[in-house]
């Protein structure tokens, strides 16, 4: 695990198009942006547990797996 000190405006850049940006810190809660492809989802791990997250299907050299909106769920749970 990296752990990253940032403070109110700072942002953190992960992989491409990933960006994570600290708005508040107000006591012990601190409220940050996420800005994401929509295909990549995001979870609060304490709403659902990633054994309940789909499972992509099977992938065929022949026939590459496509993503299906509609059983991606709510990307901002």
């Amino acid at each position: 695990m990296l752990v990253l000190s940032r403070r109110v405006g700072e942002k953190i850049d992960i992989g491409d198009g990933i960006t994570i940006t600290v708005l508040r810190v107000t006591g012990k809660t601190i409220r940050l942006g996420i800005e994401a492809p929509d295909e990549v989802p995001i979870r609060r791990s304490e709403i659902c547990a990633p054994s309940s997250w789909p499972t992509p299907p099977e992938s065929d050299d022949a026939n590459p797996a496509t993503f299906d909106p509609s059983q991606a769920g709510n990307r901002f749970a």
